[in-house]
């Protein structure tokens, strides 16, 4: 077989190795968008739902209108004037809520809120009619849902059991028109909740990725409310995951239609081929996705290839070159562990997926199930001999917002995840290790909207504390499932993104093309055919 046949069958591999089921015809040299499932959203049963709610309270149920004009489209306000009604009443609270196209469900009892107003008592206290939380965190709505972040204060909340944990605890409510399609073997699975099921009979409650979370579907919507644990003893400073089942309960328990209007119907989207540049960087190379460092892996296993670029990005780093490799194994002959910059030129070549690196993190992708969950970048190391005052010092590096978004952080905390919502995607970007107090001076908090490329911090060292790990940025890529926000390997988002910063396209190195007999052997026989008549035609 010639040289030409088995580069043929050796792209045909790939593709059938690498990508995801169902997706084919893709060569493994080649970068995809994800593709988008989208819902269908049953505004009948929420206008429903809404008129029983706002009945129970006879008082004020001549506020609102549910006959709405008949001759207008389904998704035109003058359809579902009740809706119209709730969002402008609830958008003091909830700002922007009528952008939502799915219903906002939120722990806020709207009826009972207009009753106390009624009855004259002047700016109700949120608190009394939203189940004792405080007043809303983050509330963030855009074409492709809503995102919600609710606080329950220690000591706060009737008939709750006492907790060791001392701080707020963090409550998290997405609703989305767009799921991404993951082939997750984990997606779907956990278990019951009796005492909701007659309010929610799908829900399924599970742990995963550090966080408890309660799936269900509701008018056709899926939503997930998660709350951030650990499914061990309770501590003082971390919360235990059975002491976020009462809190998470009663936040699920209070829900109520809040708002939220009909948009135009969404479609599924489908993968497409990512664009590239056709110039030829001269000096960026990488590995291939999944390529870790040798036995760097959970169980001592290796990574995940995924070719996906989950978001067109600018690259978080406002400065070329940068390194994307490990901060945590790196090889010397003798077999010592160091940095991350062993075998990388001056410039920080080549890149290596460390995606899949041994932590006690659960990620999907990881043939362990545990791994990183992110990437490490740095810039590249200064020139030998230069001072500290060098401006290609780490701590001198900006940091910059890959896209326009919305911030999500509260005060202290040395994480802050960037929100996207748009018509076509629901997706997030955690950046973590920058300096938290200069965050909180430079108000990089919940709500804050940041333009790309806009400066929200610098690489730094802090992880619970100062010096806490090397100077480096952390950043991952949260895209929103049946299971709420799971992450994936941002490693190919990267280097698609890094290729648009210096207009030019990497060199993928490494790898050794595999020979015709083993192709022949791999392949299936319709995709032998197909390699066959590819050959004989070029």
């Amino acid at each position: 077989m010639g040289t030409k046949a088995v580069s043929l069958l050796s792209r045909g591999l790939a593709a059938f190795c690498l990508l995801p089921a169902g997706i084919s015809g893709v060569s493994a040299n080649e970068f995809r968008t994800p593709s988008v499932s989208a819902a269908r959203v049953e505004w009948r049963a929420v206008l429903d739902q809404l008129r029983s709610e706002i009945n129970s309270r006879p008082a004020i149920a001549p506020r609102f209108t549910f006959a709405g004009q008949r001759r207008v489209p389904a998704w035109d306000p003058r359809a579902t004037p009740a809706l119209v009604q709730l969002n402008a009443i609830n958008s003091a609270m909830f700002a922007g809520i009528g952008r939502s196209p799915v219903p906002v469900l939120l722990p806020f009892d709207t009826a009972a809120y207009l009753e106390a107003e009624a009855s004259g008592t002047r700016h109700p206290p949120l608190s009394r009619h939203q189940a004792d939380f405080r007043p809303v965190d983050l509330f963030h709505a855009g074409p492709s849902g809503y995102d919600a972040v609710f606080s329950l204060d220690p000591g706060a909340g009737d008939g709750l059991p006492s907790r060791t944990f001392a701080r707020p605890v963090e409550v998290q409510i997405t609703g989305s028109i767009l799921v991404y399609d993951l082939a997750d073997p984990l997606g779907g699975k956990g278990e019951p909740v009796k005492a909701l099921a007659a309010q929610f009979p799908d829900m399924r409650r599970f742990i995963r990725e550090g966080y408890v979370r309660y799936a269900f579907t509701r008018f056709g919507v899926p939503y997930v409310v998660s709350i951030q644990c650990l499914d061990s003893a309770p501590r003082a400073r971390r919360l235990a995951c059975r002491e976020a089942y009462p809190i998470a309960e009663r936040f699920l328990n209070a829900l109520r239609i809040a708002g939220g209007q009909p948009a135009r119907p969404s479609f599924d989207i489908s993968f497409e081929v990512v664009e590239r540049p056709t110039a030829a960087s001269p000096d960026f190379t990488y590995r291939p996705s999944g390529d870790i460092i040798a036995r760097s892996g959970a169980r001592k296993r290796g990574g995940h290839a995924d070719l996906a670029v989950y978001s067109q990005i600018r690259f978080p780093l406002e400065k070329a070159p940068a390194l994307v490799s490990s901060q945590q194994y790196g090889t010397r002959k003798s077999g010592e562990r160091q940095g991350g910059y062993q075998g990388t030129s001056q410039d920080g070549y080549p890149w290596r997926d460390n995606f899949c690196e041994a932590r006690s993190f659960q990620v999907w992708q990881c043939s362990a199930g545990f791994g990183h969950q992110g990437q490490d970048i740095r810039p590249a190391p200064c020139p030998p001999n230069s001072g500290a005052d060098n401006a290609c010092q780490p701590r001198k590096q900006a940091v910059v917002a890959v896209r326009d978004g919305v911030v999500i952080r509260s005060l202290k905390q040395q994480a802050a995840t960037l929100q996207i919502n748009t018509s076509k995607e629901h997706i997030r970007f955690r950046y973590m290790h920058m300096n938290p107090s200069a965050m909180d001076t430079d108000s990089i908090l919940n709500g804050r909207r940041v333009a790309e490329g806009e400066k929200i911090g610098v690489v730094s060292n802090y992880l619970d504390f100062p010096n806490g790990t090397s100077y480096h940025l952390h950043f991952d890529v949260q895209v929103f499932t049946r299971d709420g926000w799971i992450w994936v390997n941002p490693y190919t988002t990267l280097i698609a993104s890094y290729e648009r910063l210096i207009r030019s396209r990497g060199r993928e190195i490494g790898t050794d093309p595999p020979t015709a007999a083993a192709v022949a052997h791999a392949l299936p026989e319709d995709a032998l055919r197909h390699s066959a008549r590819e050959g004989s035609e070029n």
